[in-house]
């Protein structure tokens, strides 16, 4: 697929938001499609199995360098998505991309100056702004 920048993604919402247009519409809906990410992929690991996750605490050796700490940390997951988990899951993601596009509009904000914004952020704070 070829790459879509945001600010047209943001005005094809911005074309469509007619039901949820008050902020506080949106706001709900955009928690709304959160839960449904969390739940999707909560069922691709209890209902269809196609993902495990085996938790426990993360470790990492002290004296290691930054990309050493980084490659050992462990994503809790194994298995891999089957297509129709995987189908369902993009397709709650993507509604809860329109909803912070949504957003991003009725607050008068662009997304791909958002997305600027934030990559700036990301280069000059590195390690310093860790997630």
């Amino acid at each position: 697929m070829k790459d879509i920048p945001a600010s047209e993604f943001q005005k094809k919402v911005n074309e469509l938001l007619v039901r949820h247009k008050s902020v506080i519409d949106t706001l709900s809906k955009m928690q709304e499609s959160t839960a449904k990410v969390n739940r999707s992929v909560c069922k691709a690991v209890t209902y269809c199995g196609c993902l495990s996750i085996n938790a426990a605490r993360q470790t990492y050796p002290t004296d290691a360098s930054w990309k050493e700490c980084r490659e050992s940390m462990d994503t809790h997951l194994t298995g891999e998505l089957c297509e129709s988990c995987r189908e369902s899951i993009e397709e709650k993601i993507g509604d809860n991309l329109f909803y912070l596009a949504a957003i991003c509009s009725l607050l008068d904000m662009n997304m791909e100056e958002l997305f600027g914004k934030e990559l700036e952020r990301l280069k000059t704070l590195g390690y310093f702004r860790l997630y």
